[in-house]
């Protein structure tokens, strides 16, 4: 005799609730609910650390046919803070898995839930906005509704929080270039992925990834020809800290490439604000205007947060950085996609250009950036 699969339920702070099956791990999660559109590369979303503090959808109803592999993992974990799903696979089909979804979310201790109507909770996260959530299974499924919501609405929201320092790397590690050598570039890890720090070592430079706390002088240290920001998760404007240290980056002329939280740290470090999205970007399907070129590429995405700057037209950086502009902007509602500094070797974009689980339009912008740090490195001698 087949037993009844456990109970689970979702609940939102709105007070909307879910009634499905456990799916991972068993207990209580919480989180902000965020969908992702991406229709493949489950894996990847899973491992990207800008997903902490997070219970993500997946708006695809199908998942966990492909299994897991040792391959295409972001990170060195799963990072999400729960996963909804509408129907997982009950097979895995994919000569490279060695496990099952199910199995590593267990393994991970990560909390889940199965067979709800996931286009109806995108559909209300779309006009209610993300917020925050919690996933209830086993016996925390029995709990009564109002001890729950109760809960829920006493987690923090994701306004406000800075989560660097539960992702980054606590040691630096160094990735060896890949032929001809470009010099060495200081990574700050603020929820990094491994395709990130393999593209830019494919470019030529030694990688360094280093803690979200080193200093200044921890980033002299290693006489690094460049400075990049990486991706991650959390609200920019709580993170004072990484923009002060990118600010003397900066001050020193060092050549600056930033990608999705990097963006907004480098918009406050040029003066401009952030601001929260009603529901943000998530999944490997979003159109973006190169406004250099005319070419809408199309983009992976994963953040909740934008900078606000004019889109049209030069701007003067409000801290004295010279002349910026908007350089790439998001075609589904016009958010800022992208910053280039005029005056100064620094630019960044909103988006992952690694793109791990595709697709590839935005690989362009790691070989931009070895250009500017070898035209940089020329007009220094």
């Amino acid at each position: 005799m087949t037993s009844l699969p456990e109970p689970a339920v979702l609940v939102l702070e709105d007070g909307t609730r879910h009634v499905g099956r456990a799916y991972g791990a068993r207990g209580t999660t919480l989180g902000e609910v965020v969908f992702a559109t991406g229709m493949s590369g489950y894996q990847e979303t899973l491992t990207d650390p800008s997903y902490a503090g997070q219970i993500v959808l997946q708006t695809a109803p199908h998942i966990g046919n492909t299994g897991m592999n040792d391959e295409d993992p972001e990170s060195r974990r799963i990072w999400v803070a729960g996963y909804i799903v509408r129907d997982p696979s009950r097979v895995v089909s994919n000569w490279r898995a060695n496990a099952s979804l199910d199995e590593i979310l267990v393994q991970d201790g990560i909390v889940g839930i199965s067979g709800i109507d996931t286009r109806a909770i995108t559909r209300h996260i779309r006009s209610a906005g993300s917020m925050r959530g919690g996933i209830f299974s086993g016996a925390d499924a029995a709990l009564d509704p109002e001890e729950q919501l109760r809960i829920v609405n006493e987690a923090p929201e994701m306004a406000g929080q800075n989560l660097s320092a539960q992702v980054s790397v606590e040691t630096a590690t160094v990735t060896p270039a890949v032929g001809e050598k470009v010099g060495n570039l200081a990574v700050l890890d603020l929820g990094v992925k491994q395709a990130t720090v393999d593209n830019l070592a494919a470019r030529g430079f030694e990688v360094h990834v280093l803690p979200q706390s080193v200093d200044i002088d921890g980033i002299r240290a290693i006489d690094p020809v460049a400075v990049f920001y990486s991706n991650g998760p959390g609200d920019p404007a709580a993170s004072g800290d990484h923009v002060a240290l990118l600010r003397s980056v900066l001050d020193e002329g060092l050549p600056f490439f930033g990608i999705c939280f990097g963006n907004q740290l480098l918009g406050r470090a040029l003066g401009l604000g952030t601001y929260k999205l009603p529901f943000g970007h998530r999944g490997i399907n979003q159109p973006v205007l190169d406004k250099a070129t005319g070419r809408v590429e199309i983009t992976a995405h994963n953040h909740g947060f934008a900078v606000e700057a004019p889109l049209e037209g030069e701007f003067d950086s409000p801290n004295g950085y010279g002349r910026v502009e908007v350089s790439h902007v998001g075609l589904n509602d016009n958010v800022v996609e992208g910053l280039r500094a005029l005056d100064i070797p620094a630019f960044s974009v909103q988006y992952h250009p690694e793109a791990a689980a595709g697709p590839h339009d935005a690989n362009y912008l790691f070989d931009r950036f070895r250009d500017l740090v070898i035209a940089s490195k020329k007009d220094a001698k």
